[in-house]
This record gives C-alpha cells, structure tokens and sequence, in this order.
C-alpha cells in the first residue's frame, strides 16, 4: 500500500509538466526514476524509500495518463504487477471503490538518461519552504519572462552574497532580485538559466523538510530536496544562445 499524495508528489516531481516516458527502477522497496527533459536542460532522478512492490523495472511511456488514473483514487491504494513471461505489461492500481489497468511500454521504448560529471560547487545554499515561496513569487510576478540570471557580489557589509535576478537581461525594465546567503566561494559568477524550468522544479518541491542549491561556475545548477520518504535531485545546465 501507498498513500495516493505520496505517489502523486513521487510523479510530480520527475513529470515537471513534460517528461512522460520514464523508467521506474524497483529493488528492496526503494523506488528510483531518473528522467531529462525533452531538451537535455535538466537530468535529474526521484528516489522514494518504502515503496512496497516487488523488484521490478517498469517502463511507464505516458505519465499523464498515469496520473489521471491516480487522481480518482482516494486514501491509500495498492498497487501490482500483471505479467507476461515474467515481463511486467500492466500496472494495477486499486482502492476501496476503484480497480484501474495502466498498460506498461516496452522497456526499449523509454529512452536512456544521461549522466552528469559534478563538478567542484562554487555556491552552495540551504533550501527552505520561505526560500522557495519567495523565489516562486519573485518569477510569477513576471510570468512571460523566461529569464533569471544568478550572479555573486559583495552586500554593503563586504560579505558574499548570491542574488537572483528576474526580468530581462539587457537591463532596462521589470526586474526583481532576490538574495541569498550560504557557502559561497565563487566570485563574478553571472550565470543565465531559464526561470520557468526553476519555479516548476521549485513548485513540485514545496513539501520540503530540507533542501539545497549548489552552482558551480561552469553552468550547472544542483537542486536537492528531501521530504519524508522522498529524495529528489535536479542538475540544471545554464541557458544558451544568450550574450552571456
């Protein structure tokens, strides 16, 4: 058995509005999905512990069909495996008023996620639930912008600060900037990244007890975020075709 938020915050959190095909990785009870966007701009994987369905490896192809499944279901809900010739081709999802089939792909059909060489963090800053509400409100307040640039300089104080900035990079109109403070080494870091991407990432994640994000200054952002029995992690790389 799993809670219905549990599994519905599991899928929102790899989905990010667009990655449908992905593999779900079962072994000893711990769920692991990796996934990268259409685009290769994020790679990421959402790990959930506790996830009681036997060792398997499940290719799911459409995951907004699977959420509208889910979505009907109430409280907690069982899931299990349909099989061919110890080949897993269906998904069984039930509740006390609902038995729901989801079809599962062909494991050949999902296609293979990349991997990222982490680099040294030039930046690394503590994640909490006021961090991302405020970060979240600074972008929607200019929602047909796609533009954040993250850049390191000195406060009044001389002291290293991390500042986020919204709005368009030319510099003439409607910017907002927010700033942040934490474990920051890098200097004359001006990084551009693309600001809907971010607040989805942090939308999904708002259920966080704890968090952190890391930039190292050869473009790649680390997000990571950990809420009860669910671990998720996102590598961001900065956006091209800019004048940065």
């Amino acid at each position: 058995m799993i809670n219905k938020l549990t599994l519905q915050s599991v899928i929102n959190k790899y989905y990010l509005g667009e990655n449908e095909s992905v593999k779900w990785n079962i072994k000893n009870n711990k769920l692991t999905i990796p996934f990268n966007s259409s685009n290769k701009e994020v790679i990421g994987k959402v790990v959930c512990n506790n996830f009681k369905l036997e060792d398997s490896t499940l290719a799911v192809f459409d995951t907004k069909k699977l959420q509208n499944l889910i979505n009907i279901t109430l409280g907690d809900i069982l899931l299990e495996l349909e099989k061919v010739n110890k080949t897993c081709t269906k998904l069984l999802i039930s509740d006390p008023h609902f038995n729901l089939t989801y079809s599962l792909a062909d494991i050949l059909l999902i296609g293979k996620v990349g991997t990222v060489n982490e680099p040294e963090w030039d930046v690394v800053l503590p994640l909490e639930d006021e961090f991302l509400l405020n970060l979240v409100k600074a972008k929607s307040a200019l929602a047909d912008i796609d533009n954040m640039i993250i850049t390191t300089e000195l406060d009044d104080n001389q002291t290293r600060m991390c500042k986020f900035t919204f709005g368009d990079e030319q510099g003439h109109n409607n910017k907002i900037t927010y700033q942040m403070y934490g474990d920051i080494n890098g200097e004359d870091i001006n990084l551009p990244f693309n600001s809907n991407m971010f607040r989805t990432i942090l939308n999904v994640n708002k259920d966080l007890e704890s968090g952190s994000l890391s930039i190292s200054s050869r473009g790649l952002m680390k997000l990571e975020f950990s809420s009860g029995d669910i671990l998720s992690e996102y590598y961001m790389v900065r956006k091209e075709n800019t004048s940065f």
